[in-house]
């Protein structure tokens, strides 16, 4: 069967997302016009969107709703080359209103009231409304008590109200609980879904179908049989245009709280009752709150922080220093790469480490999670050319070429016993085509159908910031000395394989099939 005919016929069998009105705060934005209306399209190309539905994107430029229009056309034709449908285009973007606002000022939200219900009318939309936040996070509050100040957050027995926020959900702790505070003060929890684009991923989603619903995966999913589990998260780029944000932040705050935690839940949560939204969280909240927290002086060995320099990039191009880019303190301690090390104190998972690491300017841009099973007795091969075996290795690829990897030993044919490493490679590309995807369809569409699977709770956004708390304070007390440690163009300073080798183990080679 043709792949792509087959992906599409499993389309048709999912239902349309209800009628609602999508509103973008931000619609001016990067992110609105690079990943939510592309993302709208997809859905609109696979039938998954309702005929009575529409997109109001309000933003503190004038402009019209026409010029609005033209302006993301080409950006979606240019996001899909290839499947990119006029027709198809025409009929979303007939539905894609702009309207001028400023958020501070209450009027914008009662003009936008009542701008949404002349909408309804004209729709046939049953005043359901999915408010995007698409806005830098001082405005997360501001906007949502405005929300429930002009009656948009009211809900009826017939429609609904919710609210979409992007990380960063707070900078710390206790930021994090003020943020989460101030949020339940406007809407009901079961009203805000912090997204998280990591978990609109297939393979991300796919972990916990490779786990629960294969009968060979989940036995060998616990301390008797794995070694050692690592998460990589790596970025060939800079700071780019985010050095005013990410000077402040840093690799930690960036990424660990979100992206690295998200996946290490999915990875080692135990089997939900059901796919239930609550019962999944239920599961992963349990993890976090299992990982063994770091003391003051297990930061100092469990956890590194880097910085990038001078360097070059794969194509023997120079590679200027993080402290040269535009927005960053030429003194900067900021760290632009992390690993560590985590333990979880529960029985699934006694005395297996999980590795994490993420940074800027490395390599490759590559996300994995590669798993070392345990080696095998060596006893009946004593007597053969093989004296060392070596482990099987389960690689879940993220990006690029999202798949799962099993790589396994065979024996090499001829007349002596020598072994071979082979792999079985399963990519998603090979079997259900490469179909075009910005990573947001699936968690725009669940937030329209009210599932919040995928999103995060408040409580395991508090438990992340937690786990992260003690390794803040720690650095905060003890600036770095040697930023910066690592050239631009490698994979991070040398204490990172230094955190491995203190175990005797090291990094995978990413894109490999070595450790």
């Amino acid at each position: 069967m043709n792949t792509a005919h087959h992906v599409d016929e499993l389309a048709s069998e999912i239902d349309p997302a209800p009628p609602c009105v999508m509103v973008i705060f931000g619609g001016g934005g990067d992110l609105t016009h690079r990943k939510l209306i592309p993302a709208l399209f997809h859905l609109t190309t696979k039938g998954l969107l309702s005929d009575n539905f529409a997109v109001v994107a309000v933003d503190r430029r004038e402009l019209t709703s026409e010029a609005f229009r033209e302006t993301i056309r080409a950006e979606v034709a240019e996001f899909f080359p290839d499947e990119f449908d006029p027709k198809v285009w025409a009929s979303l973007a007939e539905r894609i209103y702009y309207r001028q606002g400023d958020f501070a000022d209450h009027q914008t939200y009662l003009d936008l009231g009542t701008y949404l219900a002349d909408l309804d009318k004209q729709l046939g939309t049953p005043g359901s409304y999915l408010f995007y936040l698409a806005t830098p996070p001082r405005f997360f509050c501001e906007i949502t008590r405005h929300l429930s100040a002009a009656g948009l957050a009211d809900e009826s027995r017939d429609s609904w109200r919710r609210v979409i926020i992007e990380k960063p959900f707070g900078h710390d702790l206790e930021s994090a609980k003020a943020l989460n505070r101030e949020l339940h003060e406007a809407l009901g929890e079961h009203q805000i879904y912090r997204i998280d684009h990591y978990l609109g991923k297939e393979t991300v989603q796919n972990i916990m179908v490779f786990r629960f619903a294969n009968s060979f995966a989940e036995p060998m999913w616990n301390h008797r049989y794995m070694d050692h589990v690592q998460i990589t998260v790596a970025e060939s780029v800079g700071v780019e245009h985010r050095g005013d944000y990410y000077d402040q932040a840093g690799a930690l705050r960036d990424m660990v709280p979100n992206h690295l935690l998200v996946l290490l839940q999915f990875l080692a949560m135990e089997p939900p009752t059901s796919f239930a939204a609550g019962a999944v969280r239920d599961e992963g909240l349990k993890v976090l709150r299992s990982i063994v927290p770091m003391s003051a002086e297990e930061v100092l060995t469990n956890a590194v922080r880097g910085q990038y320099g001078e360097g070059r990039g794969a194509d023997g191009s120079p590679i200027p220093a993080y402290r040269s880019s535009p927005g960053v303190d030429p003194q900067s301690r900021t760290e632009t790469f992390v690993a560590m090390k985590l333990m979880l104190d529960n029985w699934r998972w006694a005395g297996v480490p999980f590795y994490l690491r993420t940074g800027k300017r490395l390599p490759a841009q590559y996300s994995e999670i590669a798993i070392r099973y345990k080696r095998a007795p060596v006893q009946m091969f004593a007597k053969t050319p093989i004296d060392h075996l070596r482990s099987n290795t389960l690689t879940l690829r993220l990006q690029p070429n999202e798949g799962i990897e099993f790589s396994f030993g065979a024996k090499v044919p001829g007349p002596s016993m020598r072994l071979g490493k082979v792999r079985m490679n399963f990519s998603y590309s090979d079997y259900f085509g490469d179909a075009p995807a910005t990573g947001y369809e699936t968690l725009i569409y669940d937030c329209m159908n009210g599932d919040a699977t995928l999103f995060k709770h408040a409580d395991s956004v508090e438990a992340g910031w937690n786990l992260v708390e003690p390794i803040l304070d720690v650095w905060h007390a003890l600036p770095p000395r040697s930023f910066p440690n690592y050239a631009a163009g490698t994979w991070g300073p040398a204490s990172s394989d230094e955190l491995l080798a203190r175990d005797g183990r090291k990094w995978r080679a990413v894109g490999g099939d070595r450790f």
